[in-house]
């Protein structure tokens, strides 16, 4: 962090929205003794180019088991980006190259023998806009299991994942119908409860309420919280009232110039620490511009 850039303790906060009491600024030597044993995913140095041009560099953090970590920022500085390297969906882009170190559970995740489809198993992602497949309702809760090879009852995975993502009791009686015949909110638990049913250990969202509307999108919240006891969850959202109210940390993005002569900007981490200290005692005063309005 530029030391310039870098502010004093502010008493004030700076932006006035529920953050979940769980996401406290101090915790003691033996709370920070289990959240290195909880340790999921931990990043160092970071960048991903498309080509020659960086678009996230150097980024650092680390993700901890049953939290929801949120990375906000400005459109352009790389969030997306971000969240698709831990499930190597950055791999299905042929300019795509990312450097740095990221670990699962210890383990590098670039390593050589490292099977990119394995990983997408145990780390699920669900997109901005609802993606069902053209399929009944049962067959898309079915078809990561299919072909992933796992013997499964099929009953028992439609029915556990459906209602892990609150969906059972809207469309028990309707397993057969097409998954479009469900309205926006419904396919988008559709997708979480997709990504469910091959039992990842993690959930990738990339902004899974932005299509949805307001009701939809409260049933969204809740069911995060819900899955959070089960899995950990990554969330990308413009939304930063959502962060505030869903995540236990949050990542602040911001682009910087990369090159002047092209104006081509990359994204950086600008900071990272948990949700209650970014909304209401950020150490940075660009995140403080941020999460007020002032800019982006």
């Amino acid at each position: 962090m530029d030391s310039a850039q870098s502010q004093a303790v502010r008493q004030r906060p700076v932006l006035d929205v529920p953050v979940d009491s769980r996401a406290l600024a101090h915790h003691t030597a033996a709370e920070h003794s289990k959240l290195a044993s909880d340790l999921v995913f931990d990043v160092r140095d970071v960048t991903v180019r498309y080509g020659v041009h960086p678009a996230i560099r150097n980024v650092s953090l680390q993700i901890y088991r049953h939290e929801i970590t949120a990375l906000i920022g400005p459109s352009g500085c790389g969030k997306s980006t971000f969240i698709r390297c831990f499930n190597r969906m950055n791999d299905l882009i042929p300019s795509a190259t990312v450097e740095g170190t990221i670990t699962y559970h210890g383990q590098d995740l670039y390593a050589k023998g490292v099977d990119p489809v394995e990983v997408r198993r145990r780390i699920g992602m669900v997109f901005q806009k609802p993606n069902p497949f053209p399929k009944s309702v049962r067959e898309n809760i079915l078809f990561g299991p299919k072909v992933n090879g796992m013997e499964v009852d099929a009953d028992e995975v439609v029915e556990r994942s459906l209602r892990r993502a609150a969906l059972w009791d809207e469309v028990r009686n309707k397993l057969n119908d097409s998954a479009y015949s469900l309205s926006g909110g419904q396919q988008q638990r559709l997708c979480i409860a997709r990504a469910i049913a091959i039992d990842p250990d993690v959930i990738l969202m990339d902004e899974p309420a932005s299509a949805l509307d307001p009701i939809s999108t409260g049933r969204i919240e809740d069911l995060m919280r819900e899955l959070q006891e089960r899995y950990t969850i990554v969330i990308v959202t413009h939304n930063m009232q959502q962060a505030a109210r869903v995540s236990d940390r949050t990542a602040f993005f911001t682009t910087e110039v990369e090159d002047e002569a092209s104006d081509f900007r990359s994204g950086k981490l600008v900071e990272y620490d948990f949700t209650e200290k970014i909304f209401k005692n950020p150490s940075d005063r660009r995140t403080e511009d941020y999460v007020t309005g002032r800019f982006g």
